[in-house]
């Protein structure tokens, strides 16, 4: 059974363009999902935030230091953020007078910033922060828990000029650091490292760093009372121990341990499928409050309370948000059109998981998928999905499906290896799906271009290849 004519699938993969092209034959960019967010006039270096939070108010407290290189020459810097206010503002040490259009923060910088010159912002700003209105509804900053004394944020794709001002963009990646401060009894976590927690009568200071590089959609911050609690696990690829810290609300405590008992395994079963872990360290948050979905938030991922049950109903979640850290995180889209690239691989993650522990392997999960993705019928391109379906399921399971029709087509000796190497060359960098298909066309040039072309640009639905003869386990 085939959603494409055999006429039709050599036409899309013979045709199917990568980009546009322009009159001189060259490829000509594609215009950005949501281009009314970041700027490519400068690239960030990292954002240093130091914020209180007063829970009883709602109120946030903020002073942002961003250090930025300019693209071009700049006489203006702009920023995103929403709904909260600005009181002091500073280029290069020089008090400025900013100026807002909509979500825009704009900063008049007192004289020219050549291309290529570093330059710093200090901005002071505050208020009662919230979720923003996007496309896919109210997203960023909320309260969590029956009092509302909690936070979190879950920010993808466009809700991080909720709570700091930032370049929001998903390819504009830096280093954090976070200087939070709340009321004594409370809590905050945040991406990175603890480096630092002091208390005192009333407040506590909770100081993180993480180098990064990272995409501010995928910075989080969550404050109330939590059970923290530390795992161990070791990088099958380096041997390097790691150290991960979960925290969830004290109510939850006994199912969130043993729904998020496996982490370590996953930790080092995924470390031999996709190489070293990128970062410092990983864990899980759980909040007092029910999401859709988990988020992916880099290295700190978050759970509602609805995902957690005590039986581990939800556990191919947790692998879902684990693999996230390489292929989303540490290998971040250059534009949302290529959110597959996230979303496919770590779905693919899920079924990997599920095939490891025992239940059902990913060719039978995949064959499932697919005809689910054929009763559903075409029109989507997930390569391109269009702004306003990147979070259709389709991207997730056509996505996912597309892997493991290159797994069946490359054998898992080719297609481990590929995985790893695709994490390997764009660590810590931006990548998009034209890359991806030059990387794995050089394992199997003539075999995977074609086929990667019809997954990812075509409209109908390619047949799978035939299933292995013995599904097994997946070998590194």
């Amino acid at each position: 059974m085939t959603w494409c004519s055999r006429r039709a699938l050599v036409r899309g993969a013979a045709l199917a363009p990568l980009a546009a092209m322009a009159a001189d034959g060259l490829p000509k960019p594609a215009p950005r999902y949501f281009a009314g967010h970041g700027s490519h006039d400068h690239r960030t270096l990292a954002y240093d935030l130091h914020l209180a939070y007063d829970p009883a108010a709602g109120r946030l407290e903020g002073r942002a230091r961003i250090r930025a290189v300019a693209e071009r020459t700049l006489r203006q810097v702009n920023l995103d953020l929403a709904k909260l206010s600005v009181h002091e503002a500073m280029v290069d040490g020089a008090a400025v007078r900013p100026g807002r259009k909509g979500h825009k923060l704009l900063l008049p910088a007192p004289r020219p910033i050549p291309a290529g010159t570093p330059f710093t912002l200090e901005i002071g700003y505050g208020g009662r922060p919230g979720p923003v209105r996007t496309p896919f509804g109210q997203i960023g900053w909320d309260r969590t828990g029956d009092a509302h004394d909690g936070t979190l944020v879950a920010a993808q794709p466009l809700g991080a000029p909720s709570w700091f001002p930032c370049n929001d963009r998903p390819d504009d990646k830096a280093e954090f650091t976070f200087r939070v401060t709340v009321p004594r009894g409370h809590q905050a976590l945040a991406n990175g490292a603890l480096l630092e927690w002091r208390t005192s009568d009333t407040a506590e200071c909770w100081t993180y760093h993480h180098r990064g590089p990272m995409a501010p959609y995928l910075a989080a911050l969550y404050t109330g009372r939590f059970t923290q609690e530390t795992w161990q696990a070791t990088d099958s690829a380096t041997g390097r121990p790691v150290t991960g810290r979960n925290a969830y609300p004290v109510h939850l405590s006994g199912r969130a341990r043993h729904d998020l008992g496996r982490q370590p395994e996953m930790f080092e079963t995924f470390t031999r499928w996709f190489g070293p872990y990128p970062f410092e360290t990983y864990g899980a948050v759980v909040v007092d409050a029910d999401l859709d979905q988990p988020v992916e938030n880099q290295t700190a991922s978050v759970f509602g309370r609805n995902h957690i049950d005590g039986a581990r109903t939800w556990e191919t979640l947790v692998a879902h948000e684990l693999v996230h850290q390489w292929y989303g995180n540490s290998v971040s889209l250059r534009d949302w059109r290529d959110i597959w690239l996230n979303e496919g691989f770590a779905t693919y993650g899920e079924w990997l998981w599920s095939e490891h522990i025992g239940e059902d392997s990913a060719d039978t999960i995949a064959r499932a998928a697919w005809r689910t993705l054929a009763r559903q019928g075409t029109g989507l391109r997930i390569a391109d999905p269009g702004p306003d379906r990147i979070f259709d399921d389709r991207v997730y399971n056509r996505g996912a499906c597309t892997l493991h029709a290159l797994r069946l087509t490359m054998g898992d000796d080719r297609f481990f290896p590929m995985l790893r190497g695709w994490h390997h060359a764009h660590r810590g960098e931006s990548a998009d799906t034209a890359a991806f298909v030059a990387h794995a066309g050089r394992t199997m040039p003539r075999v995977v271009e074609p086929l990667l072309r019809a997954w990812l640009y075509d409209t109908c639905l390619p047949p799978l290849p035939p299933p292995p003869p013995e599904p097994g386990n997946a070998q590194s």
